[in-house]
């Protein structure tokens, strides 16, 4: 058996992708959505993986409600490795659920966390730093990928690598701290140190290294999690509807990663790494150049630039005078918005459920 064969990897797929309403919906989330190609986010999750991790080796924890979907997009991932959160209790409880079902099975198990939900462009290139990384996991450390910063960035986490640190390199550093989504005068003098690179939300270690670390931080759901009974058992349901909501709603960071002393980091060159994280962020994936109308329909525009266009209703969508448009349309809903506030179209989906309108959620 090659050493690989103990590597395992985690997609989380639970989230809601509320600032892509209104195609994110509860039953159609972001990570179930193609955006701009065939294949949708978490397909393009286990596609770059599986030079390294064949679907066999790959788990998923989402929700109920999408849960026969990405049944249906990876018919190679096995479907009782496709687990649904009966609650969502954030990522700390759902990675260890997995590593205490994956210890179960092979001891020796090395874990890769992935979010479900982000585009890389170079994915050869990815796989040249996430390979080094679970061989850091296999020998104990706790290990992480750090993202040079492209721009100045205050919605993302960062992480502290020791000065002088250079991407690019596939040896592993050690990671003095990490930092908070900072504040605009903290993240410019995050990227202007050099050392300080954007958290990725990527984890990498030994199934027995987040047991140990939960029992030692997060006693109560290193309880409640080990008696969940394997996924083929009968009673795997019943055990994991009643023992789940006992587990504590935290992040993983918060819970492990804040408080452990063993972290290393590779600190990534760029391999196209981005996290969808709004509409803005989809056209700039697909702006060719700089103000250029991004359609998805049949649009016609003048003296309009830099808009962002999805409607596929066969209608003919005029753009007269507009800039920095966001124009998605749905059966049920419409959403324009403009592309330097695309982050607050969560807030929408927080009035849609104050008003009970769940036919629109």
């Amino acid at each position: 058996m090659a050493k690989t064969d103990h590597y395992y990897g985690l997609i989380l797929a639970g989230g809601r992708g509320t600032r892509f309403w209104p195609r994110s919906r509860k039953k159609s989330a972001k990570q179930v959505l193609s955006f701009g190609g065939e294949l949708t986010l978490i397909q393009q999750t286990v596609e770059r993986l599986r030079p390294l991790l064949p679907p066999e080796r790959i788990w998923v924890i989402t929700n109920d409600l999408l849960r026969k979907e990405i049944i249906k997009q990876l018919p190679d991932v096995p479907a009782h490795q496709i687990l649904a959160e009966p609650v969502q209790r954030n990522t700390a409880p759902a990675i260890g659920l997995v590593a205490q079902v994956l210890n179960r099975i092979d001891p020796k198990a090395v874990m890769g966390v992935f979010p479900s939900d982000h585009v890389i462009e170079n994915p050869a290139n990815y796989l040249k730093f996430v390979k080094p990384a679970f061989a850091a996991a296999e020998k104990g450390a706790i290990a992480v990928l750090g993202m040079v910063p492209r721009w100045v960035e205050t919605g993302y986490g960062y992480i502290e690598f020791p000065k002088g640190s250079k991407a690019g390199g596939v040896a592993p550093l050690p990671v003095k701290s990490f930092r908070e989504k900072p504040d605009e005068p903290l993240a410019k003098k995050f990227v202007k140190a050099g050392n300080f690179y954007w958290n990725a939300g990527m984890f990498f270690w030994r199934t027995q290294t987040v047991l140990d670390s939960l029992a030692q931080h997060l006693p109560e759901t290193a309880a409640a999690l080990a008696k969940i009974p394997q996924p083929e058992a009968k009673n795997f349901a019943s055990q994991l509807n009643k023992l789940f909501p006992q587990c504590e709603n935290i992040s993983v960071d918060h819970a492990i990663m804040e408080k452990a002393t063993n972290v290393v980091g590779l600190a990534c060159d760029d391999y196209g790494w981005n996290d969808v994280g709004s509409w803005n962020a989809v056209y700039e994936l697909a702006a060719k150049e700089p103000g250029e109308n991004v359609v998805n329909g049949s649009v016609v525009a003048t003296n309009s630039i830099g808009n962002f266009v999805d409607v596929r209703s066969g209608k003919l969508v005029a753009l007269v005078g507009v800039n920095d448009l966001v124009v998605v349309e749905t059966k049920d809903a419409l959403l324009i918005a403009n592309r330097k506030e695309a982050q607050k179209v969560s807030e929408v989906v927080k009035m849609l459920e104050q008003l009970k309108r769940d036919d629109l959620l």
